[in-house]
C-alpha cells in the first residue's frame, strides 16, 4: 500500500493586507502563516512517512512572485527532496504566465532538475516509484479553450457549443492516456479544474484566466483508483460512492474573509489497486471574523458595537467589524474606544456604513397605508422636526383656516384665467389622499 499527501492552493504572497509587518524579520505576517501551515504539511509527510506528495496547483497568486516569497515555497518542498519523497507539482490557473505556450512558474523545478519532483504542465502519466511501490501519476493541469483549440475552429460558435466541443476533445485526449495504463499498478488522475457540481469557494474571485467546466462524468473511470482535484477552496468529497473518491482537499490558508467558515487542511491516503482510504487532515490556521451590527436605531450605538466585539474571539484573529448607522449617530461613536477594543486581534478595520433616512419612513405615524386626520397628521410631523418646532403654532393656525368650514377657498390660476372656487370638502379630499402617500 502506498500512503500519499494530497495538497493543493497554497497560494504563498496571498492576503497581506491582512497582515501586517513583523518588526524582527521585516516580512509580512501573512507571509509568515503561509510558510509556517506549509511547513506543518511538510511536517507530517516526513513523520509519516508518505511515500508520495501530490501538489494539485496554484502555488502563488500569479506566476510572478516576488523572488523571496518563491524562496518560502522552494525552501518547504526542498525538504521533501531532500528526504527522497517523490512529489508531483501540477500547474493551476495562477501558475501560468499569461504569455507563452507551456511556460509556468512551476517549470523551473524541473529545469534545475531537481530530485524527485514531477512538474505536470501537460496532459500525461507519470510512472513514480516509490518505497512502497509504483504508481501512475496522469497529470491534468488547468486547460483554457485556447490550449485545445484554435480560433477558426471557435468561430461562430456559441459559448455553449464551444464548451461541449473543449470536453469532447479533452474526452478523447485523456482516453488516449488511459488505454496506455498498466492495470496492475495503482493509477491517480492529479487534475487542476472546476467540476460541474462542486461547491465554490474563494478561487470565483481570484481567477486568472478562463477555463472551463469539466463534468463528473467525465472523471469517474474505473481505471482510476484516486482523483487528486486542485483549483477549489473549499475541501469536498465529490462522490461519496468513493468509487473513486473525488478530493478537493481545499486551500491550506484562509486567502480573505469568504473563507472564514471554512476549514482548512490536507488529505492523507491509503492507495491501492481497486481502493483508495482517505482522511482529511484539518490544520490549525489564523482566523477570521466578520463583526456585523446594525446600530442605527439603538440609543447608545457605541455600547452596541463594543457588545458586539466583547462576545467575538478576535485574539490573534484577522477581524472585519462592519456597523450600520444613522447620520445622527456618528458623532456619538468614539473611534478611540473601538480601537482598543480591537487591539487584541491580529489585523482589523472598521467598516462604517451610513443607514439612508431615505430607506425608512421619516414619521413612522405616517407610514404607508395609515389614515388620520390632515391636522393630527401635520401636528405629528412638526413634532419630527426640530427645525420647525417655533413655527409650531403658525403653521397649525394657517392649517386651521385653510381646513375651516367658512366657505370657499380662493386660488387664482396661472394664466390670469377667471378665479374658480375650489371647495373646502374637495381640498380636504385631496389633502387626505395626500397623507396616506406619506
Amino acid at each position: 500500500m502506498v500512503k500519499i499527501l494530497h495538497l493543493s492552493d497554497i497560494h504563498m504572497g496571498s492576503g497581506f493586507s491582512h497582515g501586517r509587518t513583523n518588526p524582527e524579520t521585516g516580512t509580512n505576517t501573512r507571509l509568515e502563516d503561509f510558510s509556517t501551515t506549509l511547513g506543518r504539511c511538510i511536517d507530517r509527510a516526513l513523520s509519516e512517512p508518505v511515500d508520495l506528495v501530490l501538489f494539485g496547483g496554484d502555488a502563488f497568486p500569479d506566476a510572478t512572485p516576488p523572488p523571496y516569497v518563491a524562496e518560502a515555497f522552494a525552501s518547504q518542498f526542498r525538504r521533501l527532496s531532500e528526504a527522497n519523497v517523490p512529489t508531483v507539482l501540477l500547474v493551476g490557473n495562477h501558475d501560468r504566465y499569461s504569455q507563452g505556450q507551456g511556460s509556468a512558474s512551476l517549470c523551473i523545478y524541473r529545469t534545475l532538475g531537481v530530485p524527485g519532483f514531477v512538474v505536470g504542465d501537460r496532459l500525461e502519466t507519470h510512472r513514480i516509484d516509490t518505497r512502497n511501490g509504483p504508481v501512475q501519476v496522469v497529470t491534468l493541469p488547468w486547460l483554457t479553450r485556447s490550449t485545445l483549440l484554435t480560433r477558426p475552429q471557435t468561430q461562430g460558435l456559441s459559448i455553449s457549443d464551444v464548451n461541449q466541443l473543449l470536453v469532447e476533445r479533452l474526452r478523447v485526449a485523456l482516453e488516449g492516456e488511459i488505454r496506455q495504463l498498466d492495470p496492475e499498478v495503482p493509477t491517480v488522475l492529479l487534475a487542476h479544474l472546476m467540476s460541474d457540481n462542486a461547491t465554490f469557494g474563494a478561487e470565483r474571485f481570484l481567477a486568472v484566466s478562463r477555463g472551463f467546466t469539466i463534468p463528473l462524468s467525465l472523471l469517474i473511470r474505473p481505471e482510476f483508483d484516486y482523483i487528486a482535484l486542485g483549483h477549489v477552496h473549499k475541501h469536498q468529497n465529490l462522490n461519496p460512492a468513493n468509487n473513486p473518491p473525488i478530493i478537493y482537499p481545499g486551500s491550506i490558508e484562509r486567502v480573505d474573509f469568504s473563507e472564514e467558515k471554512e476549514e482548512k487542511g490536507y488529505v492523507l491516503v491509503d492507495l491501492e489497486r481497486g481502493r483508495a482510504d482517505w482522511e482529511f487532515c484539518p490544520l490549525p490556521v489564523r482566523s477570521f471574523h466578520t463583526i456585523a451590527v446594525d446600530v442605527s436605531d439603538c440609543d447608545d450605538p457605541q455600547a452596541a458595537i463594543l457588545k458586539a466585539i466583547g462576545k467575538t474571539k478576535i485574539r490573534d484573529a484577522v477581524v472585519r467589524l462592519s456597523y450600520k448607522i444613522a447620520a445622527e449617530g456618528l458623532e456619538t461613536i468614539e473611534m478611540a474606544a473601538l480601537h482598543e477594543a480591537l487591539k487584541e486581534a491580529h489585523n482589523y478595520t472598521i467598516q462604517p456604513e451610513l443607514v439612508s433616512q431615505l430607506a425608512r419612513p421619516r414619521v413612522p405615524e405616517l407610514g404607508i397605508g395609515r389614515s388620520i386626520d390632515p391636522m393630527e397628521a401635520l401636528n405629528t410631523y412638526i413634532d419630527n422636526r426640530e427645525d420647525l418646532q417655533d413655527l409650531q403654532s403658525d403653521l397649525l393656525a394657517a392649517a386651521e383656516s385653510l381646513l375651516s368650514d367658512d366657505g370657499e377657498i380662493w386660488q387664482c390660476p396661472v394664466g390670469g384665467a377667471e378665479t374658480e372656487a375650489v371647495e373646502t370638502d374637495e381640498v380636504e379630499d385631496r389633502s387626505q389622499n395626500q397623507l396616506r402617500l406619506l
